[in-house]
């Protein structure tokens, strides 16, 4: 019996060659295709939205909402309001959708009013739209702005750098907020795309940090994996790392002090993000009252050995 290989949940199974795994963004490269409207979730997709798409959809709400009451209001006809005189069509649509936001809003000036019953009862439906729809707007706005996030800034590149008379593969981590983050934690693991039975599988092979856990993060942390005689990295160079297509996929997580939970950070380096025999720059130094200053601009920086 063939004993099955580690998977991270990202099938072992080979079909053609994939751009990378994690995006820079620190989302999986996958799409997926065959669903149903039934498999939307609207809250999750606007609070994963980004902020501009996130105020562009609330924007484009409500405009659709004012013009389609303002639509009603017209079909009605003025003589259900008072003030709603207007010397064109045109601008007496534009008086119906001013008075449609106002009795969105509740707020309600009193140039113009309802007189009809068919008019209130319309405006009465559009209030509770109202209370509603910025109910709902509130609580997505504060699910947004409450949710704990990490804003884990890496190095660029990562470096095949000289450890302890030996080799190893470095990058650098650093928290670009100005919270603090306490037990960090790095998971750190190797794809390659191996030959084998007449097609081609993915390996995925967790490395060996020379320290896998920090206690805070108020500077840079550079995670080191030495490449020592148990190291699945141990012999390749360059090529081999195109020819394996070679990705290194990285999981942080650590406790964030402000929110009081966990958060999570994703990234990758493909082959070709491989920097060889370089070494990181300092990125801290210190000032003349003895206080540790770290430029995040440094953190990548890399020389020569």
């Amino acid at each position: 019996m063939v004993k099955p290989g580690f998977d991270p949940g990202l099938t072992e199974k080979f079909t053609r060659p994939v751009r990378r795994f994690i995006n820079k963004d620190g989302s999986f490269n996958v799409h997926r295709s065959g669903g149903n409207w039934r498999d939307v979730n609207p809250y999750l997709h606007l609070v994963n939205l980004s902020w501009p798409a996130f105020l562009a959809t609330l924007f484009a709400v409500y405009v659709m909402i004012n013009t389609a009451f303002a639509a009603i209001y017209y079909s009605l006809g003025s003589i259900q309001f008072t003030g709603l005189e207007a010397p064109d069509q045109v601008s007496r649509f534009l008086k119906d959708f001013y008075f449609s936001s106002q009795t969105l809003s509740t707020v309600g000036y009193g140039a113009i009013a309802p007189k009809g019953n068919a008019a209130n009862v319309v405006a009465a439906i559009e209030s509770l739209t109202g209370v509603l729809g910025f109910a709902v707007a509130t609580g997505l706005l504060f699910g947004r702005v409450s949710r704990p996030s990490a804003k884990i800034g890496y190095s660029s590149n990562v470096l095949i750098a000289p450890y302890l008379g030996g080799t190893s593969l470095q990058f650098r981590v650093v928290n670009r907020r100005r919270n603090d983050l306490m037990e960090i934690e790095a998971r750190v693991m190797l794809m390659t795309v191996e030959p084998g039975n007449g097609r081609s599988l993915r390996e995925y092979k967790l490395l060996k940090l020379e320290r896998e856990k920090v206690l805070f993060l108020p500077l840079s942390w550079t995670v080191v994996h030495p490449i020592d005689e148990d190291s699945p990295l141990r012999g390749l160079t360059a090529d081999d790392m195109e020819k394996l297509q070679a990705e290194i996929m990285i999981l942080i997580k650590a406790y964030d002090d402000t929110f009081s939970q966990t958060v999570l950070s994703r990234y990758s380096y493909r082959h070709d993000e491989f920097v060889w025999n370089k070494r990181f720059e300092p990125a801290f130094d210190v000032n003349d009252a003895g206080s540790l200053v770290l430029d995040l601009e440094k953190v990548g920086q890399y020389g020569d050995m």
